[in-house]
């Protein structure tokens, strides 16, 4: 025998040593590992102690007989084979062992291959009966989680027969639908369906097709069975068919199918293509969609020979509004200049939003010009009446310009080109009217455009200059601080003044680099003169609101101290009033961060804004400038004059520095001194000079001015 194959353990229960001992060694030379027990109680003790696939059992024992035994181990529920070996021949003795569950009776004498013939039937057999216990374990573990995965299944899930009526479904349908399988099933699938799907439903629903032909991925809506709401489901089905003749015919027996709930995935897909076409804070189309809307309309022209207008419109307040009031404001007057500007228009017209507060509006198929300035006369009556915002009484005029398909342009390009064009030139004329669009106004945007490109060249080719103007101590006449000032000198242009470039470097964002320059130029500036001992008191930057904005822009003001090794108290940034007003508490955060380095925050063109005292206090200002266009006419001007003064009573009121700008001659100069003014700068005393004109003034150290300025001649009041 295979000493390598483990053979099943057989005990061998039986009072007569000759007869144990002879069975042991039958069962050892035929492979069998074996163990003996001379009565019923041994038997049980190695049971207990032992697992064993086969007992040759004895009946006829003193003590517990073989009968008990078997009733032992059908109480204990063992699993294992019993064969009798036993003297009795009687027919009953074998059926009460039958009966207590023994597989085979086996009577004494008994020949040896006899004996292992039932031994290995009895084994088999119980081979056989495990494998198709397993086999139906399998399969009802197989069934529970067919079931299982059936019902949880996330889809609906049904079987129809020929007629459409409903067999199966899983219990999903509850959930999903609102329906108890009692009501589905029995029930034609048409009457769950929604009536304007019906006809789809025959052909996605009621599947007849097999394989590659079958249906899948078609949507049907469904009421649900307890709400007023309409599910969206996307079935795949195939049909069931019973092959017969080999498969040569089939008879058809129904459908099975499986839905999918896509209900929220087809709210989000509308919603995405709703957002990819339309402006979602006034529900108007945006520029995408405007785009469609054009194309066709400019092609229906030009097929029919129509005429269409296109307008540019801009609000010529709104920014004013948005720094003042706030965005939250802002965006409520959007909205409601988005419905006002509705109200003008026919059926049939597309208007949009372009972005912030620019908006374009389509006229298709006009019969002339007038049509499109007539309604563009409409809209400039209808924003003559303010808009009530949260308490809030706004007046924002209209500034827009037309172009007319096809005398200014064919195409999308040009025709919202021209209309923009036209509309900066409305603006350039006074705001709140239309312009239809000339070719005469592209030399002015030309000219813009032009003066764009050459001021990123400029920025390539280091055209911008830094220049300082003193700020004088009205008391002594010496320098007090240096105001930095940029200057640009093209080889293309020649000398531009900053009115010329500035705010189209703001509106560009061209100013950020022109800051950042300026700034890296001014602290490498006070370097040279702390190094020389030549450094002025105060070194004024002036601040643009773009730049200020920036996320970055303290950390690059620290950077620039760290990399000069300057302090904070040797500088002061220039800030406009506008700027506090725009995002408030933002800036407010920056200015004090700022102001932590030891930087003096001025506040420049005091005076022309809304001079309020509340932003005084609430903003960590040290100065304030009087604007320069107090000083034409100062000295004689009444009107100029108690503003100043005022000025001067409120810095001092205050304890704030205050310095006059712009000042030109000595009568100035004199009411300056009287009013107690801290500082003055202006063509009296300096033009802005180079760093190296600059530098030689503060050599001499001198009083500026004409001699008669000097402290010892200045006045005799």
């Amino acid at each position: 025998m295979n000493a390598l194959v483990k053979q099943p353990s057989i005990l061998v229960v039986d009072d007569e040593p000759h007869l144990r001992s002879s069975l042991c060694a039958i069962l050892d030379f035929h492979g069998y590992a074996s163990m003996m027990a001379d009565c019923g109680k041994s038997a049980i003790s190695a049971l207990q102690n032992s697992n064993f696939e086969l007992i040759l059992l004895d009946l006829c024992m003193p003590g517990v007989d073989g009968h008990q035994v078997m009733e032992w181990i059908a109480e204990k529920q063992l699993d294992i084979c019993v064969i009798v070996v036993s003297g009795d021949t009687s027919i009953d003795s074998a059926i009460g062992a039958l009966r207590r569950g023994a597989s085979d009776f086996l009577r004494k004498p008994y020949e040896s291959d006899e004996m292992v013939l039932k031994i290995e039937n009895v084994l088999a057999k119980r081979r056989l009966e495990r494998e198709n216990r397993a086999i139906n374990l399998q399969l009802k573990e197989s069934e529970r989680w067919y079931r299982y995965m059936v019902n949880s299944s996330p889809d609906f899930i049904y079987t129809l027969d020929a007629d459409g009526f409903c067999t199966f479904c899983n219990d999903r349908v509850q959930s999903l639908l609102g329906y108890s399988k009692e009501e589905v099933i029995g029930k034609h699938f048409s009457s769950f369906i929604y009536a304007e799907d019906a006809e789809a439903a025959q052909y996605v629903i009621r599947e007849r097709r097999a394989g590659e032909r079958a249906i899948s991925n078609l949507e049907i809506r469904i009421p649900h069975g307890s709400e007023e709401a309409l599910l969206t489901l996307e079935f795949n089905s195939f049909g069931i068919y019973d092959e017969t003749d080999g498969g040569a015919t089939q008879r058809y027996l129904g459908t099975y199918g499986v839905a999918k709930d896509v209900t929220e995935r087809k709210k989000a897909a509308e919603l995405i293509m709703y957002q990819a076409y339309h402006d979602l804070l006034t529900g108007l189309a945006n520029r995408k969609l405007f785009k469609d809307h054009l194309e066709l309309a400019i092609a229906q022209a030009r097929r029919y020979k129509h005429t269409l207008a296109l307008m540019f419109l801009d609000l010529d307040r709104f920014k004013v509004v948005n720094d003042t009031l706030g965005h939250v404001v802002g965006d409520h007057l959007l909205i409601e200049v988005a419905a006002r500007l509705k109200n003008c228009l026919r059926e049939g017209d597309t208007l949009a939003r372009q972005g912030g507060d620019e908006f374009t509006l389509l006229l298709p198929q006009i019969d002339s010009k007038e049509s499109a300035t007539r309604t563009a006369d409409k809209i400039i009556k209808a924003f003559g009446v303010p808009f009530n915002i949260d308490g809030h009484e706004l007046y924002v005029p209209m500034s827009i310009g037309i172009a007319l398909y096809p005398e200014n342009g064919d195409n999308i390009d040009t025709l919202i080109k021209n209309a923009d064009i036209a509309m900066y030139d409305s603006k350039a004329k006074g705001r709140n009217r239309y312009q239809l669009y000339s070719a005469s106004m592209n030399v002015s945007f030309d000219a813009r455009f032009s003066l764009e490109v050459q001021m990123h060249k400029a920025l390539e080719r280091d055209e911008f200059q830094v220049v300082y103007q003193p700020q004088i101590n009205i008391i002594t006449g010496k320098i007090s601080g240096m105001e930095v000032l940029v200057r640009w000198v093209s080889p293309l242009l020649g000398y531009l003044p900053p009115l010329e470039f500035i705010p189209l470097a703001e509106e560009t964002g061209l100013i950020i680099p022109i800051s950042e320059f300026v700034l890296r130029s001014a602290f490498g500036q006070a370097k040279l003169w702390k190094q020389t001992g030549l450094l002025p008191e105060r070194i004024a930057v002036n601040i643009s609101s773009r730049h200020l904005e920036q996320d970055d822009f303290v950390d690059f003001i620290r950077q620039l101290l760290d990399e000069y090794e300057l302090i904070g108290s040797m500088f002061e940034m220039e800030i406009t009033e506008s700027m506090l007003l725009n995002d408030g508490d933002h800036i407010i955060e920056k200015l004090r961060m700022i102001s932590d380095m030891g930087i003096k925050i001025a506040l420049d063109d005091f005076g022309t804004g809304y001079s309020s005292l509340s932003y005084l206090k609430k903003f960590p200002i040290n100065t304030i400038k009087i604007d320069q266009s107090f000083m034409p006419g100062f000295a004689g001007d009444a009107n100029n004059e108690s503003i100043i003064t005022a000025i001067c009573t409120m810095a001092q009121g205050m304890n704030l520095n205050l310095i006059a700008e712009g000042v030109e001659d000595v009568d100035q100069y004199r009411l300056l001194h009287a009013l107690q003014c801290n500082e003055a700068q202006g063509f009296l005393f300096s033009k802005p000079l180079s760093s190296h004109d600059i530098t030689e003034l503060l050599v001499k150290d001198a009083p500026l001015g004409p001699q008669y300025l000097r402290p010892q001649h200045c006045f005799n009041l």
